[in-house]
Formats: C-alpha cells, structure tokens, sequence
C-alpha cells in the first residue's frame, strides 16, 4: 500500500495543476486603458487573467500619445476594457494601427452619464470628450456598473472561468458597497455649506453628485484644456467671498495653476488628491478602494475647515 500512495498523491497534484490557469504563460492577456480600470479588471479576473495597462499609475490619460510599445500591447490582448464616456479618444486609431479584431468592452456601458456644465462648446476639451464627463469612476455605484460588465465580458471570453469571475465580481462588489456606505456616513456628518472644494481640473462631478460635496475646477473635464483669465479671477473672488479652505492638486495635474490660485486667493494648497489614476504601488492609492478612501480622508479633514 506505501508504494501507491506516493503516485496517488503525484496524480492528484497534476490534476490540480493542470485545472489551474496560474502560470503566467496560460493567464488570458487583457489590456486596460488606464490604471484605476486594470485594477477593477484585476480584481474580476484574478489568477486567470493577466492585465495590463496603457496608460499608468500617476499618468495622466487626457494627454496619452501611444509609443509602438502601445501597439504591441494591443496587438497582443484578447480582451480590451476602456472606460468609454469619450475619455479615451485615441483608442480607436490605435488598435486599427494594431489591427486588433478582438472584443473591446465598455465599462460605463448603462451608467446614466452626467453633461458637463458650462464648457464652451468650441473648446479643446470639447473636442476630446463631447458632452458626457468620462470622470464615472469617482461614484463606486459606478464602479459596481464596470464589475458586472466585466464579469459579463471575461465569462463570455473564457466560459470555464465564468463561475470565478462571478464570485470575484460579487466579491469586489461587496467592498464598493462598503466602502459607498463609509462615505456616505462621513460626509453625513458635514453641513452641506461646508461642503466645498477647489481641484485641478474638474473630474470629481460624480462624486459630488453621490455625496453632495460642490468641486469648482480651475480646468474642465480635460487636464489638456487651458482657462481664460476671466475664469481664473472669477475663481479667485469666490474662494475669497466664500472662504474655500479645501483646495487640491492632483497626481497627474500640472501643479502650476493651482499654485497661481493659491497665492493670489491666500489659500493654502491641502495636498493631492488622485483623480485619473492610481499611484505607485508605495504610494496612498494603489488600488482604487484606497484611492477613495485616502481621497475621501484628505477632503473632510479640509472640508472641516471651510
């Protein structure tokens, strides 16, 4: 009996290897277009996935121009996710330049889309988002949206995983709702008149809207789009009038206007938020539920003071 329980316990180790995707070499290759999504992405996929990203951590998206290293990731993916909402405008043309045919899924697809107010229709920034903000990301209602898209897409890709992908789904969805309920009971606890604050450019309008917090941006949607001095001044006057203390850089923003603002207002500048993408791996916001948490923490110590 001794002799067969060592091959009985080398059959059951290569079926168990042989029923896990774990090795690199066999993950299903997906591509995100920017980091906040490859790590929802990540989250559904798991081991049986391998996820990249086009645009990453600390990178700013508005102003991504693809290098040909971009076009061999695409090139290689069988399964591109974009966030949609216009926010990535040269995905199109790049995977023609890499002759991609596979699927490329829209995590927004369903989301109720909020109009940007107040942009000129003639500006820049029109031209690389159209009317929809793209910022959806920032309501985790949203990010529940983008979950159960993925599950879809990937169960669809890679049927023998369909039953992983939802329980990971299920799983992630359970930390959003969480971290959703969090933060509406912190903000619960400020008075809406205290709910104010200054940003780089103006990607927080979903988060406003889900925890009724008013964001004015030195920019608009676009960190590519330039205000007019008239909107600048305006600006100034109204965190003066009404004595904005929360004011915000963010990680992929050029910080000299924010500056600008910060003198001439005399406001001090509260630290950085993270918008459009995660941060390094040792940084605040690795992923996005400590993206929102780190972000959340950073405004309502501000917000206080307003």
């Amino acid at each position: 009996m001794k002799l067969f329980r060592p091959l009985s316990a080398l059959l059951a180790a290569l079926a168990l290897a042989a029923s896990l995707p774990a090795l690199a070499a066999e993950r299903i290759p997906v591509l995100a277009s920017f980091s906040i999504l490859g790590d929802v992405v990540a989250n559904v996929g798991g081991d049986r996935v391998a996820v990249s990203t086009l645009v990453g951590p600390d990178e700013d998206a508005h102003v991504f121009q693809p290098a040909p290293d971009d076009i061999k990731a695409v090139s290689r993916a069988k399964l591109i996710v974009v966030n949609g909402l216009g926010f990535e405008g040269w995905m199109d043309r790049l995977a023609q330049s890499a002759n991609y045919r596979g699927p490329i899924v829209v995590a927004s697809a369903g989301i109720q889309a909020r109009e940007r107010v107040g942009e000129d229709e003639e500006s820049h920034d029109h031209e690389h988002h159209g009317k929809d903000d793209p910022h959806a990301w920032q309501d985790p209602q949203n990010v529940i949206v983008y979950t159960r898209n993925i599950v879809t897409a990937l169960a669809k890709l890679d049927p023998a995983g369909a039953a992983i992908y939802r329980k990971n789904g299920e799983a992630y969805i359970s930390k959003l709702q969480d971290l959703d309920a969090w933060a509406a009971r912190q903000f619960s606890q400020i008075p809406d008149t205290k709910r104010k604050v200054i940003t780089s450019h103006d990607a927080f309008e979903y988060f406003g809207a889900r925890y009724k917090v008013r964001f004015l941006a030195a920019q608009g949607v676009s960190t590519d789009s330039e205000p007019s001095a008239r909107d600048i001044a305006t600006l100034i006057r109204q965190i003066r009038s009404e004595k904005i203390k929360a004011l915000f850089f963010e990680n992929m923003s050029n910080p000299k206007l924010l500056q600008q603002i910060a003198r001439e207002s005399g406001t001090a500048p509260g630290g950085k938020l993270y918008a459009d993408a995660l941060s390094k791996p040792d940084g605040p916001a690795p992923d996005y539920l400590s993206l929102m948490r780190y972000n959340i923490t950073q405004l309502l110590e501000k917000i206080r003071l307003n």
